[in-house]
């Protein structure tokens, strides 16, 4: 009876190892993590700018009596005034962007006086001078924006190009009466610098706060009349304060990458 017992229970163990070699835990199968895919912007964008101007005249002289006699203006000044602007860019990259801008200046009033003689007496008088002055801009431009800062950008620029200026006729009060000395239109060379800075609004608006310094060349004012002209300005230095939008092209706005979520491994146990 005990031998019995004895190969029974040998037989329950041997059975029981061959069912627990039999049962099967399968492989946990690894996930595919996909990497998100992040657009990129073309790079292209668009821009506009309002600014208002301070305007400083250098100066002007004309010819009176002979080409070789030369006289400064005893004053000579322009009224501040605004400017529109519009423009087209790249975004090179993360820290070099360029563009070429178109600018409208507003119309502006010039003021100035001279010193001379009047009437047949030959006594000595001053003029009072007065037209108006508008310009257009076109210009390429660089920028290198420096450091990103949460929303803001700083950033520094430099631009080449010219600028079409166009005088008004020119109205020369004296003693003697007005004389009428007709405007000169003629394209000046301009560089300018650039400081401001950027402002995320959302992913592809970006506000543009900033502050230009335009120089234009001199060039010819007006023309000759009654003894008097032609004349000359000797350039601009313009002070603008400017305020812009920029609308970059492409999906530019990058989600922050959540990685999925486990999920246990619920595969039942397969038996062979």
């Amino acid at each position: 009876m005990k031998k019995i017992l004895a190969f029974a229970s040998a037989a329950l163990a041997f059975g029981a190892q061959a069912n627990a070699a039999d049962l099967y835990q399968p492989e946990p199968v690894p996930q595919v993590v996909e990497q998100p895919v992040l657009a990129s912007a073309s790079g292209w964008y668009l821009r506009g700018d309002v600014s208002y101007d301070i305007m400083k005249m250098k100066g002007a002289h004309y010819y009176q009596g002979s080409n070789s006699l030369v006289n400064d203006f005893d004053s000579a000044s322009l009224n501040n005034t605004g400017n529109l602007g519009i423009g087209i860019g790249y975004q090179v990259n993360d820290y070099l962007r360029v563009d070429k801008t178109f600018d409208y200046m507003f119309s502006t009033k010039f003021r100035g006086s001279t010193s001379g003689v009047c009437g047949s007496t030959g006594a000595k008088c001053t003029s009072r001078d007065v037209s108006h002055f508008s310009a257009y801009s076109l210009m390429a431009n660089a920028y290198v924006d420096i450091y990103k800062w949460g929303m803001f950008t700083p950033y520094v620029g430099f631009g080449l190009g010219g600028t079409y200026v166009k005088w008004d006729k020119l109205k020369n009060t004296n003693d003697d009466g007005t004389t009428i000395h007709g405007g000169k239109d003629s394209w000046r060379f301009t560089y300018a610098l650039m400081a401001g800075t950027s402002v995320d609004v959302t992913c592809q608006v970006k506000a543009d706060l900033g502050y230009r310094y335009r120089h234009i060349a001199g060039g010819n004012m007006f023309g000759y009349k009654l003894n008097g002209g032609p004349g000359s300005d000797k350039g601009f230095d313009i002070h603008e304060f400017r305020t812009g939008v920029r609308y970059q092209f492409g999906d530019t706005c990058q989600t922050a990458y959540l990685p999925p979520a486990e999920i246990p491994n619920a595969t039942q146990p397969v038996f062979k």
